[in-house]
């Protein structure tokens, strides 16, 4: 792998500052990914699987790699072009073939990705000797590769699961100390991001090397200036876009098919 491949992954890995975050507008096409590398105020593009699954017509739990890779195979070269690094949301892992999928991200431009500790076919958490040796896994993938500065996002859902915050301390301490570059800490499909005192506490324990989901104007929900405020590293929407996209999508069929019934009746 070349040089600039880990220029790439470098450069990532420096825009997650605490208290001064990357902020991510999660992309799931060529159009979406278009729009914001071209946009002057990103510095870079994160995927949301959730919502390249439902472009696909299949549940989040039920992307496989290769759909998944089909998918950005068309958006990577999109960052690329606007010279700006992109992390792919990897999901589980894919289970055996972790290594397989780490490696053609990386083989198509990747600089990192996200990766779960929860087993999407059983819906419950890896054992933590399990989940910090797959984190090891991926950074000796991506060191093999050439990309030693590969971000992992190491993705742990102890709150989705059991609501524990002291759970997601001791697994973050454990894949930060594994290799990964931040910790994502959850707070499930409902509320998607954390509460202010969770953030806080998690902020506090693995030194700001966090990301945490913005859910501004929502109950209890943290906007990016207030997670910036916490010292988070990174900010992320997960599929908030998307959501918001196909709400508009369906606001405007609505209109257009109610004018067409209209001029039936």
């Amino acid at each position: 792998m070349s040089d600039s491949a880990d220029s790439r992954a470098q450069l990532l890995r420096s825009l997650h500052i605490p208290s001064s975050p990357i902020v991510f507008s999660n992309v799931w096409d060529a159009t979406t990914a278009q729009y914001v590398a071209s946009h002057p105020t990103s510095t870079a593009l994160a995927t949301a699987s959730f919502a390249i699954a439902s472009v696909h017509g299949v549940a989040d739990d039920a992307l496989d790699l290769p759909t998944n890779l089909s998918a950005i195979s068309r958006i990577i070269p999109i960052a690329l072009k606007h010279n700006k690094p992109i992390t792919i949301d990897m999901q589980d892992g894919y289970g055996d073939r972790l290594e397989e999928g780490i490696e053609a991200i990386i083989s198509l431009g990747a600089s990192g990705c996200n990766l779960e500790d929860r087993d999407n076919a059983t819906g419950e958490l890896f054992p933590l000797d399990i989940a910090v040796q797959r984190v090891q896994r991926v950074v000796a993938t991506a060191t093999r590769l050439g990309v030693p500065n590969f971000v992992l996002n190491a993705r742990t859902d102890t709150i989705v699961v059991g609501n524990e915050v002291d759970d997601a301390i001791v697994r973050g301490k454990a894949y930060l100390e594994a290799g990964a570059a931040n910790v994502f800490v959850w707070g499930g499909p409902k509320r998607g991001g954390l509460k202010k005192e969770e953030a806080k506490r998690v902020c506090e324990a693995l030194g700001g090397k966090v990301n945490v989901i913005a859910v501004p104007g929502e109950s209890g929900g943290l906007s990016v200036r207030e997670l910036a405020d916490l010292g988070v590293a990174r900010i992320s929407v997960g599929p908030r876009l998307w959501r918001k996209a196909n709400a508009a999508f369906e606001m405007a069929a609505d209109e257009l098919l109610g004018e067409y019934k209209a001029l039936r009746e």
